[in-house]
């Protein structure tokens, strides 16, 4: 059942589906959801553990966090409860947002439910997962280097990541504040515009939501629009054979539809990748700080001072993963570095936003790969550097704080699905949704 037929559904018949729903999570094997708490009696939506709902458990996907209840919903659950949605269960995540196949979450990975041997991708990947096993008709996400959109291309469904300042974050756990950004997760197009019009809108809660006014997109879609869409051909030459076969495809298809194709060219994506690690990485350890065993969270036990407090704490609730990029953070602000990384990595951002401008003079949307390859397999990615090799098309985006849509456009021969994006101009989501409702009619995936 599709979003927008469920809005239609009665109370006895939304209760119905609700336990149908449960039923389903608490046979699933995937380890996508991770709690299952209801809260209101509108359709359900999964919610990310790092968004707060009153009353519920939220971890993001910690020890440190275990314990902590939340005292106030975010904004977007308030959002969602206004619009006929409520909030219904918990998805799991890499722990702190901080991962691309959910293996760093403290209650272990999330599989991908067209290969239980793979990867669902991450941070988000529970909610993907979820909405790709069927066990969530939607689900909420956060991306902050494509972590909505990378577990979408994974597990074959559609996620959006919203221009940088049109979805409060308020209620949201920081990972990075200047780029993370909540959005839908969901079967379709239709639905993601659905959703994400159900999120949207300024906030006075948040200093960094856009004081912009949102237009409905699901009033306006219309697939027939005909748009200019540039590809980043550099781009298509690091991805694999399965990504370029489906890129090939989605031109074709893009094509037909009547959209017009123009070629293009961009900075190699090493410089994207070692931005986004020096600021979203310098922007986590200082936003990590407050977690410290005295506030809230797991507090360490048997300790003869609060120096001694702070580091048992910190040592036993975090990760490798996380305790990696708080190091990392640390280092690039430090005396002596912060003018070397930090403050170099702020200006090479502009330059990213200066590149994404100029196409941006002569195309309304650019098509682009979301990963390399496939879902890896579960433990084959052992080498922290390689799996934020993972996330080499994906950052950009966020670092610039665009809007971008991930939608499937076809499986390998093993059956695996593989996604690719269209990116807009900032508070332009209108063309990406006209456009990927056009491509997705076209290549016409689930059937």
């Amino acid at each position: 059942m599709k979003l927008r037929e469920a809005l239609e559904l009665d109370k006895e018949q939304l209760e119905s589906l609700r336990d149908e729903l449960l039923a389903k999570a608490k046979e699933s094997k995937i380890n996508a959801y991770i709690g299952f708490e209801s809260s209101g009696n509108g359709v359900p939506i999964l919610i990310k553990d790092n968004i707060q709902v009153k009353d519920w458990s939220v971890t993001s996907g910690s020890k440190i966090l275990q314990g902590y209840i939340a005292p106030y919903n975010a904004t977007v659950i308030e959002k969602l409860k206004d619009s006929g949605f409520a909030p219904m269960g918990r998805a799991n995540m890499d722990e702190f947002a901080m991962g691309s196949t959910t293996e760093s979450s403290y209650y272990g990975p999330t599989l991908n439910p067209h290969d239980n041997s793979r990867v669902p991708g991450g941070s988000s990947g529970g909610s993907a997962a979820a909405v790709a096993e069927g066990i969530a008709l939607a689900a909420l996400g956060s991306d902050t280097g494509g972590s909505i959109r990378q577990p979408a291309a994974y597990c074959g469904v559609v996620g959006f990541k919203p221009t940088y300042g049109k979805v409060s974050r308020y209620g949201l756990s920081a990972y990075a504040s200047s780029l993370d950004q909540i959005g839908p997760i969901t079967q379709d197009v239709t639905d993601s515009a659905l959703l994400y019009d159900a999120i949207a809108g300024h906030d006075s809660k948040d200093s960094t939501s856009a004081e912009v006014e949102h237009t409905s997109i699901y009033e306006n879609l219309d697939s027939n629009k005909k748009y200019t869409i540039a590809v980043i051909d550099n781009y298509i030459q690091e991805a694999n054979d399965d990504i370029k076969e489906a890129y090939n495809k989605a031109i074709e298809a893009l094509k037909v539809r009547g959209h017009t194709i123009i070629h293009k060219q961009m900075s190699n994506t090493k410089y994207d990748i070692a931005t986004y690690y020096i600021i979203a990485t310098a922007e986590a350890a200082s936003n990590l700080g407050r977690y410290d065993g005295v506030r809230y969270g797991y507090r360490a036990k048997d300790v003869k001072n609060t120096k001694e407090l702070f580091f048992k704490t910190r040592s036993e609730g975090f990760g490798d993963e996380v305790k990696r990029r708080i190091l990392l953070g640390n280092f690039v602000l430090s005396s002596g570095y912060y003018d070397a990384y930090y403050l170099k990595a702020q200006k090479v951002r502009h330059l990213i936003r200066d590149e994404f401008n100029k196409i941006f003079d002569e195309a309304d949307l650019i098509l682009s790969p979301i990963a390399p390859s496939i879902a890896p397999k579960l433990g084959s990615t052992h080498d922290p550097l390689e799996m934020y090799k993972s996330d080499m098309f994906t950052i950009a985006i966020n670092l610039v704080g665009l809007p971008a849509i991930s939608l499937p456009i076809m499986k390998n021969k093993d059956g695996l699905p593989i996604g690719l994006q269209l990116i807009a101009k900032a508070f332009n989501e209108q063309p990406i949704f006209n456009a990927a409702l056009s491509l997705e009619r076209e290549v016409n995936y689930n059937n």
